[in-house]
């Protein structure tokens, strides 16, 4: 890893073809931020996304890179640690992707608890498909395809984290530059599975949740006197449906990840003294 990197190192030559405006934008530049400040660098990271809008950002992004079938980002990006651990992995997606058909990887991948980072871009809308209600969108929301609101309350990314065990949960607001990248910055620092829900506006289809709503509605935990260690004072939050809160919400300080667990400290294609014959050319067949 070199100190050396920039943000601008992970930018890739393919210029983002999001609306203008849209949160995308400034969740993103902080997760480079945030890769380049802990030291990472472009030839150590692999990026993983869904389906969305926020699909094509391992284009955008500087790094190995796979853009993923609906729903399926994290497990792909599990893999991908779990055949180099020596990559910073980081996986990206919206709250479509995370929370509605990809919602059963995540609760696992939070049980699994492998050193990676997994961002979500949450505008509370279907973006992509022009509109529709999301997982998170209110109950009341209005669209095309829920004239009357969804009519249903909507899921608590955060709360579904913490009941599967999760050991960092993180909410952060695209529009607040600084405050963004500090906290995906602590969730690739954390020993674990880091876990960020991203306030990211859609400018387009959400009149609702906008930037100014989140700006005059948000709580810094950091101005708050939250003790991120505290898991009864991070239930509260969570469940606190009044106020949205950004920062750094739970981390289990004695985290062991997945692969430290398991023994997994060498990529794949590093076969061990004594093993089969043929079985250099098997693993590297299919690495």
């Amino acid at each position: 890893m070199s100190s050396e990197v920039r943000f601008v190192d992970f930018k890739s030559d393919k210029q983002p073809t999001w609306c203008p405006g849209c949160g995308d934008f400034g969740t993103m530049n902080g997760m480079m931020k945030a890769l380049a400040e802990t030291g990472n660098s472009p030839d150590d990271t692999f990026v993983v996304a869904g389906i969305g809008c926020s699909g094509k950002i391992g284009t955008y992004m500087h790094s190995y890179a796979l853009h993923g079938v609906h729903g399926r980002a994290l497990p792909v990006g599990i893999g991908v640690k779990m055949a180099n651990p020596e990559l910073e992995v980081m996986v990206a997606g919206g709250d479509g992707d995370g929370y509605s058909i990809g919602a059963g990887h995540f609760v696992h991948a939070v049980r699994r608890n492998v050193d990676m980072t997994y961002v979500v871009m949450d505008n509370r809308i279907y973006g992509l498909t022009k509109g529709q209600a999301s997982p998170t969108s209110r109950e009341d929301f209005e669209t095309s395809t829920s004239p009357d609101g969804t009519n249903m309350p909507p899921v608590n990314p955060l709360a579904l984290a913490l009941a599967s065990g999760a050991t960092f949960i993180a909410q952060s607001f695209s529009s607040d530059s600084k405050r963004h990248t500090e906290i995906v910055k602590q969730a690739v620092e954390h020993d674990g599975f880091g876990f960020v829900n991203v306030y990211s506006p859609c400018v387009t289809f959400n009149d609702v949740d906008t930037y100014d709503y989140f700006r005059d509605a948000l709580v810094d935990l950091d101005e708050a006197d939250h003790d991120p260690t505290d898991a009864d004072q991070a239930k509260d939050v969570i469940l606190n449906g009044d106020k949205e809160y950004q920062g750094v919400i739970y981390q289990n300080e004695n985290s062991v990840p997945f692969e430290e667990q398991e023994g997994i400290d060498e990529p794949m294609t590093t076969v061990p003294d004594g093993a089969p014959d043929g079985a250099t050319d098997l693993v590297r067949e299919f690495y």
